[in-house]
């Protein structure tokens, strides 16, 4: 018979794993404490968007995937602890109630010498201070625990899963082998380290070096700004055919990882706070405030005034590629509040997001063709291929927006300026082009309305 797995704790980490697993052919067991979560599942639909997890759970669901609110008494071979360890929202300090809560239920639903893996993100020495107690309590010295962390990226996970090294450190040797033995049979290499310890600041490592490079990225497009300077002119220059790292171009920072792992490796710090990581994710948690108050500015610059003015966002997932519909992190949430004290009505799309998700945070749903006619200003928030693939001249009307506001600089700027419509981007802010005079709008010599302004016109939402 098949090795049984067992997960506890189906977000983004277990999902992805139990899919993974299943279609290597282990029959796994999944566990959670959500009846909508668990009832999706039962009918094989996922209740979390990734390329090819859903197509597997179609097929194998209550063949070799089965959910429950609880593992299976005495049955799995393998229990992953995949549940979330959220960050306060005040002290920034890291909940590991789930993670106490999951290995209890561990302890007592399965064996004793059952290989129990630690795959949630945990501050360092937390698998051994939290998850052992709970597992030598009801088993005695008959543990088998390694931390091995998830790394992989949304929109690639199941091909990530196998194809990324998996970090194995053990409680003991034992353990470590039996660890080794479980992910050999998903991925193609494994990368063994000397303790469970080694295996959290891995983990830690990956994510908070990430923030660190983005926030670097951003940090030339604050200063580029100050200047007049295009930021992506720099970091190109910076980087043609220099043989030192490249510098990433400036964009926003979210998602369930790098919006709260920053604050576990604080925390992993203990009194000796770290010099780079607080500072980077501070930097990377202000570029949404400051993009949404520039973007007032240049709405009160267009209009006389910010109160009552239609902007049209798209983007609400924290990012547009790989495509994901994670609200995780996503920089509206943080310029809507700047948005709101403006008075300003937010109009809202995103191909991944739903209606009422963007109602939920306080849009208007509009379709992507409104979004152009229907507002006194474009806000492009990620980078979904949609976008990319605008045409501007297709989109406008006779009525246009002021400025459009390119957070990533996917559409075409001489195109966009031909139009008249003032086009910025991260640390990017050149002057308004002359508008030229459009039929059916204004005459020669006096500034062409938007549809904000207008009375007359009314939202139409997609």
């Amino acid at each position: 018979m098949g090795t049984k797995v067992g997960v506890v704790g189906l977000g983004y980490v277990g999902l992805t794993l139990t899919a993974a697993l299943a279609d290597k052919g282990f029959t796994v067991y999944g566990a959670d404490v959500s009846p909508a979560v668990l009832a999706s599942l039962s009918r094989g639909r996922p209740h979390i968007f990734e390329p090819g997890v859903e197509e597997i759970f179609a097929t194998r669901i209550g063949r070799d995937i089965h959910v429950d609110t609880e593992l299976p008494k005495d049955t799995v071979d393998v229990a992953v602890i995949s549940v979330s360890t959220p960050v306060d929202d005040v002290t920034h300090r890291p909940n590991l109630a789930n993670l106490a809560a999951a290995a209890r239920a561990v302890a007592a639903s399965c064996r004793p010498d059952t290989l129990v893996v630690v795959r949630s993100t945990v501050p360092v020495g937390a698998s051994r201070r939290v998850v052992l107690p709970e597992l030598r309590a009801a088993w005695g010295d008959r543990v088998k625990l390694v931390m091995a962390p998830e790394r992989t990226i949304q929109g690639q996970a199941l091909r990530e899963l196998v194809e990324l090294p998996q970090v194995v450190g053990g409680l003991d040797a034992a353990s470590l082998e039996a660890g080794i033995a479980f992910f050999e049979g998903l991925a193609q290499s494994i990368v063994p380290v000397s303790g469970l310890e080694t295996a959290e600041l891995v983990k830690l490592s990956n994510n908070c070096h990430t923030d660190l490079i983005y926030s670097f990225g951003n940090e030339i497009a604050l200063i580029a700004e100050r200047h007049g300077l295009d930021p992506l002119e720099v970091i190109r220059a910076t980087n043609v055919d220099y043989p030192r790292p490249d510098l990433a171009k400036p964009g926003y920072v979210g998602g369930g990882c790098l919006s709260k792992d920053p604050y576990i490796m604080i925390d992993s710090a203990g009194d000796r706070r770290p010099f780079l990581v607080g500072k980077a994710r501070q930097l990377n948690e202000y570029l949404p405030i400051h993009v949404g108050e520039t973007v007032v500015r240049m709405l009160v610059e267009a209009r006389g005034h910010s109160h009552g003015a239609r902007l049209a966002v798209l983007g609400w997932a924290y990012k547009g590629w790989p495509a994901t519909d994670d609200m995780r992190g996503t920089p509206i949430a943080t310029m809507m509040r700047v948005f709101a004290a403006a008075g300003i009505t937010v109009l809202g799309h995103d191909p991944m997001v739903t209606d009422d998700v963007i109602r939920q945070y306080g849009g208007q749903p509009v379709s992507l063709d409104k979004a152009f006619t229907d507002a006194d200003a474009v806000l492009i928030i990620n980078d979904h291929p949609d976008y990319r693939a605008i045409r501007v001249p297709e989109v406008l009307g006779a009525a246009r927006p002021s400025f459009v506001y390119d957070s990533w600089r996917v559409l075409d700027e001489d195109a966009v300026r031909a139009a008249g419509i003032r086009y910025a981007g991260l640390g990017y802010l050149p002057p308004a082009p002359e508008a030229p005079a459009v039929a059916g709008t204004a005459p020669s010599g006096t500034s062409v309305g938007s549809v904000g302004s207008d009375p007359s016109v009314t939202e139409v939402s997609a």
